[in-house]
């Protein structure tokens, strides 16, 4: 708990840096995702099946820099792998960060967890580690079906909510 206090305080006490804001120029209608993947066959198996959705990519090299990426730009979509830059799963930083955040700011994100302990599409263990989709490492062939299969649902799910949002003037 302390070394995770000691990483956002780091990230939160950085000098402001442009070079952290990579999506300056995307206009509103540019879709943008986070890749949290050490392994770098899967980070190019799905960081290809997202371009190809037509989203604007950023691979995130560690947790800190991930949480410096965060802090100034809400990407669309975050993949993350539950080993990413830590020892054990339950020490995510980047997964932690992501349960702490407004439930208005956490709606936005579609997240995805990449696993080798839970099967695909597991909807219980996706509610237990506050995560809108399971994908395990077995089914990583067929990262872009299943991301996009939970995305486009995701999507489904939440549109009459997020237009209710808008037409009051809260979105």
């Amino acid at each position: 708990m302390e070394e995770e206090k000691k990483v956002l305080t780091q990230v939160d006490s950085a000098d402001y840096d442009a070079a952290d804001k990579p999506f300056d120029f995307v206009f509103a209608e540019g879709e943008t995702a986070l890749v949290c993947e050490s392994d770098p066959l899967f980070r190019e198996k799905i960081s290809a099946a997202l371009k190809a959705e037509g989203y604007l990519i950023t691979e995130a090299g560690s947790i800190k820099d991930t949480l410096k990426r965060m802090r100034f730009h809400t990407y669309d979509v975050i993949v993350v792998n539950e080993n990413f830059d830590s020892s054990t799963p339950g020490d995510n930083d980047v997964l932690r960060y992501l349960e702490n955040l407004a439930m208005a700011t956490r709606r936005q994100i579609f997240v995805a967890l990449i696993t080798d302990r839970f099967r695909t599409m597991d909807n219980m263990a996706a509610f237990n580690r506050s995560v809108n989709m399971i994908i395990s490492t077995k089914n990583m062939d067929d990262v872009a079906t299943i991301l996009k299969r939970g995305i486009s649902e995701n999507a489904a799910f939440y549109h009459v909510f997020k237009e209710t949002l808008k037409k009051e003037g809260r979105a």
